[in-house]
Order: structure tokens, then sequence, then C-alpha cells
């Protein structure tokens, strides 16, 4: 008999092949890579943008493909030149930026450049409601589109970690803007000097941009009331900067009486009232020269006689009075204003790789789905159906 050693057995494997090898573990990344649009601004002058080369660098890095159109950076001081050499694929075409995947805008799009998203695209952007219309809903929802909006997204605890971060750089700056137009209007200087009385600050809002108002005039040396209709923010704020500044519910007559001393005047309300709460009668009776910043101009208007404005004109007068309604006002200081922005969205996108993806990040994470207001064409925010008469579909229901 022959030994089964000597046996001739048809494999296709060798006797090195049969032997026990290491156990080799393939590590597979989470998620789908996406690739990253990000398209020069059109609107309203617009100097900021979402990422900056260091984050292109991390993201390209982390496996995205992120695709720049030539010039997107020039208004925060980078330069095209910097976020190819950071991995990024720098493109003349507007319509193969926003073919893209996701993505990242400062500003809305535009109608058409709605019309250049392909479908089931992720875009992320602002959604400045006051300056939208039901078409505008329409056109997104005829291109299938998941939109997520600055003033929606929301971290772990529930806060809106992007709005608050450009509000604190808002209420910053629209202090020291100010300044800079009471200097223009009647050579007066915001705050205050041995010997000489310092000028007045009224503060509409006690909210994040109020705060930052409030402390940026403080820090100044002027004199600073603020207004709410909220107590338990007007008592948070009063602690905040131990009692140094008195404040009041909004109290026409009061308010009023303190508009006609007031030098420079905050509008930082939000979305509490769909009513002017500073009226023409009250403005006409501030003195010649003084100063409005009307920071929430885009979500609502609080100033009767404020009107939208843009860089290139970022002011106009009315009864003597100087307003501005930047509704980008963090644009003057774009290089900050972009560092802020990208460190947030760079944190927020790696997050999402972590999940799995942006599909599975719906499904499992409720801040995720509060931040959507259009989930393939549907419209998913309430607030902003009621809005404009458009029809309401659950999210949650959308997803199983």
């Amino acid at each position: 008999m022959t030994p089964m050693s000597h046996t001739h057995v048809f494999t296709p494997f060798t006797e090195q092949d049969l032997l026990p090898q290491e156990e080799k573990l393939e590590i597979v990344k989470k998620g789908k890579r996406f690739s990253i649009g990000l398209p020069k601004e059109t609107c309203l002058n617009e100097r900021r943008t979402c990422i900056t080369p260091d984050a292109v660098q991390v993201l390209t890095s982390a496996g995205h493909e992120i695709v720049v159109e030539s010039g997107a950076g020039e208004g925060s001081f980078y330069t095209d030149l910097q976020y190819s050499e950071a991995g990024a694929r720098i493109t003349e075409s507007a319509a193969e930026a926003f073919g893209q995947d996701l993505i990242l805008k400062i500003n809305p799009p535009t109608c058409e450049e709605i019309e250049l998203l392909k479908p089931n695209t992720y875009l992320v952007s602002a959604l400045q409601i006051n300056l939208r219309d039901k078409d505008y809903f329409k056109k997104l929802s005829d291109k299938k589109i998941n939109a997520i909006a600055f003033e929606f997204i929301a971290d772990e605890y529930k806060q809106l970690a992007l709005v608050r971060l450009i509000g604190e750089i808002a209420g910053t700056i629209s202090v020291l803007y100010a300044a800079e137009l009471l200097a223009l209007s009647n050579g007066l200087m915001l705050g205050g000097i041995t010997g000489v009385r310092p000028t007045e600050v009224v503060i509409i809002g006690a909210g994040i941009v109020g705060e930052f108002s409030t402390k940026a005039a403080l820090g100044l040396g002027a004199s600073v009331k603020v207004f709410d209709n909220s107590l338990s923010k007007l008592r948070r704020l009063h602690m905040m900067v131990d009692g140094r500044v008195p404040t009041s519910i909004i109290d026409p007559k009061e308010l009023a009486k303190s508009l006609k001393r007031a030098d420079v005047v905050i509008s930082a309300l939000g979305r509490a009232s769909h009513m002017p709460i500073v009226t023409e009668e009250m403005v006409m009776n501030m003195k010649k020269g003084s100063v409005i910043i009307d920071v929430t101009i885009d979500n609502n208007k609080m100033v009767e006689t404020a009107e939208l404005t843009d860089m290139e004109n970022p002011y106009i007068i009315r009864h003597g009075i100087i307003h501005c309604g930047l509704p980008n006002i963090t644009s003057r200081m774009p290089r900050t204003t972009t560092k802020a922005i990208s460190n947030f969205f760079l944190s927020y996108l790696l997050t999402y790789d972590e999940q799995g993806g942006f599909e599975n990040t719906l499904v499992h994470k409720n801040e995720m789905k509060e931040s959507l207001y259009m989930y393939k064409g549907r419209h998913t925010k309430k607030m902003v159906c009621d809005r404009f008469g458009l029809t309401y579909h659950d999210i949650n229901l959308l997803l199983f």
C-alpha cells in the first residue's frame, strides 16, 4: 500500500500555504469618505469662509477630497496656493465646487447656485431666515437637498454651538465698529476718560451677542444699560459683570427714555419678536450722530428704521442717526472669524467620521436631526414650515 505521505492529491496550495499563519486583521475606517466643496462667496460682499488651509490638511489626511473654487479664501487672506499645498484641488469652475457631496458655505446659496447642486447633496450654511421666501425652499426641495443651518447646529448639551461662537465675535465687533462710526459721525470716543462723561450704550438683548457687547463696551469704559424680556438672561448677565450694568425688561417708556440719551444702540435680540421694538418715533428722538447697529437683522428686524446693508455700503443715515444693518458683521474681522468657524467645522466633520458618516449620525444623534431643516427634499423644521406655510415632515419618520 502506498503511504499517505506519497499519495499524489491535486491541490492549488503549497505545503507552506497550508501551515498556520499569524492572523491579520483588516481595520476598516468607519463611514464613507466624502468630497467637500468650498465655493466662493458671492453675496453681501462676504469675506469669511468655512475652513482654513490647516483644516483642509487634516481633512485630506483623513481621506476626504476638498475642492476649492479659486479665490474662495481671498477675503480671509488665504491664497489658492495655501489651499493647494494643504491638499485641496483648486478649480475655476463654480459648478465643480458646488457639485461635491458636501457643500460648506457661509451664506446660503443663491437660486442660481442651487441649480449647480447635485441631488442628495448635504448643504451646510447659514439660513438667514428673514432674507428667505417660500420659493427658495421649493428650489432646494426640487433638488432633494439635505440642508443643515448654522442657526440650528447644536452640541451634545443642546447648546447652539456655532451660533454662540459667531455671537461672541459679533458682540465684540459690533461695539468696536460702533466706536469707529461714532468717531466718524461726531468725533466722540466710545468709552470714558478722566473728567469727561462716558458715552452711553444701550444694548437690547441679553443673549450671547448682548453679553459680549456688554463686556466690550464696559472694557472701553462706556456706561451700559441692557434690555431684555427674559429675567433669567438679565439676571445671568447682571451676575456675570458683577452688577456693574443696570438691566430692565423691555418697557417702551423706559426704553424710549434710555434711547434719548444713548450714543450707541446695539440691537441683539434675535428671534424674540416679529415686530420692531425700536420704533421710528424713538429713533427720531435720539441724539443726532448716534449709532444703531442691528446685529440680528437677518433673523428679525428689531429697529423699524434699519435696513439690510452690505460690506460695500455698511450703513445708512435715517433721521440723522447712523444705522448699520450688516447681517454678516463678523465679516469685518474675516481672518479671526474664519479661524473660529474652521475650528468648529473640523471637529464637526471628524465627529461624523467617527460615527460612520452623516446617515449613521442622523439615526443615532438627536442633535444632528435638530440641525436639519430639509432631508432629501422634505421640510423637517417645524419653525421654518410654520413661517413659510410648508408641509412639515417628522425627521424620525423619514429615517425608518
